[in-house]
């Protein structure tokens, strides 16, 4: 049985990968707003304090050239798509094929995701900033004029983007034409900037110029939004995201080209630091219209980001690596989805990012340290994909010996980064991880307490108790959630509850199972019927970006049952079943607490207080399944992970 039409989504993945118009603006709208907008700050990273020469500035447009056809090409849009989840991308959709094959890939996938959002809390901040700075308001109002543009991106988020988001895909094309215009019209000022497309150029920049290979830290710039071709696979398809890549790429290179070409006329000198070769390409009575574009498309890549940003901690929630938080559904777009708390975080972060650094040259100092972090981790769960997929031995270890060496190379150089900023990033990225590793090894832990009786064993008893009239009935139908994967099992505090803790006497027992799947969008449910009318297994088998709104399912659930009169729901009280009234229903949830009867070790007593105090921030059990509050009743157990086992206690006579 389904709740939702496989064909359905098969259609509906096919039609997204086909290459069309629409789908080619989307994906400019979606995509390229973080990669789009590295023009921006690049070349000014590269060349600021710095006297021009020929060696930099063609070196450096070299490195940038080669960087964004090695990186951002071949690793990200020719191979890194293939891993293909069910049409959905991102490191963790990229962690769910391979979680299966090795439990290992849990922690790189914690570091990727935790660096993912540590380094993007820079992309709104250093690409509005940026924009703003065009208008040379100095550094108190840019600052001022960036937090009310901030304020207004956070704000707009709870209403989502379903219409605004139409007009992306066309601002976006608007700016890559003008940015390649410009560029374009400038590749006169010097000829010799097409030397660039030789390697040899960023070889001999890397190899013998003073500190040359440092240049790499800002260099790296160009590519720090190639994560997100792969995160938003599922919104665009791949064939639209490689397609609408070559003219992005082609408008990438010709502004990098021209800003080089303009630079070569300025040999021997040190640009000052408001000087942004982006803009300067810019006739000055454009200049204006062109902050206002370059604004716009900064706006869309902090979109991006935040939203980026709401699917990767939900998606971590459904794979048990994050807290529960309250998620908003604001349309009926594939994809929005508003998490208010991510949201503050991002908001206070953003916000906080822009008063600390106040400048766009202080943010370049400290932007993509992290995400080399999570182009690291990418690469070694894309080599064990390519290695689960039986690829050539060979293949695997060239792989590896490129991009390894290449990102590496990056990570050492961004490391430079580090005191001038960078460390906030890590601290960042640091925080986030060690709250998935604790909601993470926490799981481990309780496991270990969880335990697991037979079912069949204990069937007579609830026959026995639901016929017991001695006892007032609790419900009608009981429903209990049960982490128990075979259906022959239920966990012992479930009888616990039923039959010792104020017996739970009803007609129906419902046992609810979720199990999280690999697949992104799968929605099935399977019906195990223990005893006709009287036990009833239901298991849940959702996509780990499934919303499991367990309430509306279950009765979704009832009702076909019902219809195919696989059940009977109405009340047997004898006024009531006259009369044919539906019994009510009444949800059991199980909160656990640490109880002080344990014994644990000093780290996993710190695990397992980090992890109520997250729990409290969080969800609660009810509301993390969208249960009705008014339908379950919460009851307390305690958790004994580690019985206290040296309790010396001797009896004596008076």
């Amino acid at each position: 049985m389904t709740l939702k039409s496989a064909h359905t989504q098969k259609v509906s993945r096919q039609n997204l990968n086909k290459a069309t118009l629409a789908g080619l603006i989307v994906a400019l709208g979606i995509v390229y707003g973080d990669i789009g907008t590295s023009p921006l700050y690049t070349y000014s990273a590269i060349v600021r304090g710095k006297p021009i020469e020929d060696l930099l500035v063609i070196g450096g447009a070299s490195c940038i050239i080669w960087t964004l056809t090695l990186q951002t090409t071949l690793k990200y849009v020719i191979l890194t798509l293939q891993a293909d989840n069910k049409g959905e991308g991102g490191i963790f959709s990229l962690y769910a094929l391979v979680r299966r094959h090795a439990k290992w890939a849990v922690l790189f996938g914690m570091i990727g995701g935790a660096s993912l959002l540590a380094d993007g809390l820079i992309t709104p901040p250093i690409t509005v900033t940026s924009a703003i700075e065009g208008l040379n308001l100095g550094p108190h109002y840019t600052v001022r004029l960036v937090l009310v543009i901030m304020a207004g991106i956070f704000m707009m988020q709870q209403f989502g983007t379903k219409s605004i988001g139409r007009l992306f895909g066309p601002i976006m094309m608007l700016w890559f034409v003008m940015m390649a215009f410009f560029g374009l019209s400038h590749l006169a000022d010097n000829w010799s900037i097409l030397r660039a497309f030789s390697p040899h150029y960023a070889i001999e920049l890397l190899a013998t110029y003073p500190k040359g290979f440092l240049i790499l830290g800002a260099v790296f710039l160009c590519t720090t939004g190639a994560e997100a071709l792969y995160s938003d696979l599922g919104h665009c398809g791949k064939n639209n995201i490689r397609v609408s890549w070559i003219f992005v790429k082609c408008c990438l290179i010709l502004s990098y080209l021209g800003q080089g070409a303009w630079l070569l006329q300025h040999r021997g000198k040190v640009l000052p630091d408001q000087l942004n070769p982006f803009f300067a390409l810019m006739p000055s009575w454009f200049v204006p219209a062109g902050i206002t574009i370059a604004t716009m498309a900064a706006i869309i890549a902090s979109q991006a980001l935040i939203s980026g940003s709401f699917t990767l901690v939900s998606e971590a929630m459904r794979l048990n690596l994050w807290p529960k938080l309250k998620i908003n559904y604001p349309t009926e777009e594939k994809g929005q989805l508003f998490i208010p708390s991510i949201n503050l975080m991002l908001f206070v972060g953003c916000c906080a990012i822009v008063l600390f650094f106040q400048e766009s040259k202080n943010m370049e100092a400290a932007y993509g340290l992290s995400i080399t972090i999570t182009m690291l981790m990418t690469s070694c769960l894309l080599a064990y994909y390519l290695y689960i997929r039986r690829v050539k031995p060979g293949w695997l270890v060239l792989y590896l010996v490129v991009y390894l060496s290449i990102e590496f190379s990056f990570l050492f150089a961004n490391l430079d980064k580090f005191p001038h900023g960078g460390y906030v990033t890590i601290l960042l990225g640091g925080l986030l991880f060690l709250t998935m590793w604790v909601w993470y090894k926490s799981r481990k832990i309780r496991n270990r307490y969880v335990e697991f009786v037979r079912i069949d064993d204990y069937l007579p008893l609830l026959q026995e108790l639901s016929n017991d009239t001695s006892i007032p009935k609790y419900s009608t139908h009981l429903v209990y959630m049960t982490s128990a994967n075979d259906p022959k099992e239920i966990e012992h505090k479930v009888i616990y509850s039923i039959f010792n803790k104020k017996p739970k006497r009803a007609d129906i027992y419902w046992l609810i199972h979720v199990d999280v799947l690999d697949e992104p969008y799968r929605c099935d449910y399977v019906v195990n019927t223990i005893i006709p009318n009287e036990v009833i297994r239901v298991e849940f088998r959702l996509g780990f970006r499934v919303e499991q709104r367990i309430n509306l399912m279950f009765r979704k659930v009832v009702e076909d049952m019902v219809n195919n009169k696989e059940v009977n729901i109405t009340s047997r009280y004898e006024s009531l079943s006259k009369n044919n009234v539906v019994g009510d229903f009444r949800f059991i949830v199980m909160e656990k607490f640490l109880s002080h009867d344990n014994d644990l070790p000093l780290q996993e007593r710190f695990i397992m207080k980090a992890y109520f105090l997250l729990k409290k921030i969080g969800l609660s059990e009810e509301r993390g399944f969208g249960l009705d509050s008014s339908y379950v009743t919460v009851e307390k157990f305690p958790l004994i992970v580690a019985p206290v086992s040296n309790l010396h206690l001797r009896r004596v006579e008076e």
